[in-house]
């Protein structure tokens, strides 16, 4: 997530925004608009009026969402243990903008930072609960994992090269031996089960608290159908120690899963540890934070 990001980025502003919405929404065209103060980078976010917000996608790999969400959002929600985005109403391209967009309800909370959660190891336990939840949820005829989730919910071997690739770079800056392992251990658990709802993107940033406690689950851009190792990438983005033993309890799987899922939290931290190791020293200690942490978790349990 960015925080006040300047308004007009990827070429989308308030200007835009007013003008799809008195073109093809006018019962709203005199409500204020504005971008939200903690924006996405695949999508601008602006409130319109108090109780909606309208989202547009910011290039065409991430316009796919907007059907997706439109179409299984509303399915989903009634068996969900909180709240997702509700969609009112889908926009089409126009007034110079390329892609679908949509229109949500205001969802109330904040975004869940550690500092506003009085209990880790409980609020661990309500995310596995929600991904438990959307697990249930019955899959037929949904999204299959592919293009559209970018790949998560299919085998992270799709990202083997670049993997490889980040390992090669940081060779001698991090463990490569026992990354490798890890990862090499990832793509030998295959996945085998029925296909299953994901979120794909289980991060603090589409976590609302409020009181400290979860409210909401939001952006289901990368959700889909299909092996649910993705989500529980969050063991060691968010969680540690008392809070990760909780989650992995409640949430449960298979050591093949965690693997997987182990294989999916190494690809992104090396990711970003490679674009920030010599750029950007804070970002580049919390991903190297979860690169030690995944490999003393394979130690472990691998």
């Amino acid at each position: 997530m960015v925080s006040t990001p300047v308004d007009g980025r990827a070429g989308i502003d308030v200007a835009l925004v007013r003008r799809l919405i008195a073109a093809q929404f006018p019962r709203w065209k005199n409500l204020p608009v504005r971008p939200v103060e903690v924006d996405g980078l695949d999508n601008r976010t602006y409130r319109l009026g108090d109780d909606m917000t309208v989202r547009l996608p910011t290039a065409a790999g991430y316009a796919p969402a907007v059907d997706k969400e439109h179409d299984w959002l509303p399915r989903l929600a009634p068996a969900l243990p909180v709240a997702v985005p509700p969609i009112l109403a889908k926009g089409e391209p126009g007034e110079g903008y390329p892609f679908p967009w949509s229109v949500r309800g205001w969802l109330h909370g904040e975004t869940a930072d550690r500092g506003r959660i009085d209990d880790m190891p409980r609020f661990a336990v309500a995310v596995a609960e929600f991904i438990h939840a959307l697990q249930r949820c019955d899959a037929t005829g949904g999204p299959l994992a592919g293009e559209h989730s970018w790949y998560r919910g299919a085998s992270p071997a799709h990202y083997d090269e670049g993997t490889r690739r980040y390992l090669a770079v940081l060779d001698g800056r991090v463990d490569t031996d026992r990354a490798a392992a890890v990862w090499e251990t990832a793509l030998a658990a295959m996945w085998s089960g029925e296909p299953v709802w994901f979120h794909g993107d289980m991060a603090p940033g589409n976590l609302l608290v409020a009181d400290g406690k979860l409210t909401a689950v939001i952006d289901f851009g990368t959700s889909g159908v299909g092996d649910p190792a993705c989500d529980l990438v969050i063991a060691w983005t968010m969680f540690s120690g008392d809070s990760r033993h909780a989650f992995r309890e409640a949430v449960g799987h298979d050591e093949g899963t965690w693997a997987r899922a182990r294989g999916w939290a190494l690809w992104k931290a090396l990711l970003l540890l490679a674009g920030t190791i010599d750029t950007d020293q804070d970002e580049a200690d919390i991903n190297r934070r979860v690169v030690d942490e995944v490999l003393a978790d394979h130690d472990r349990f691998g």
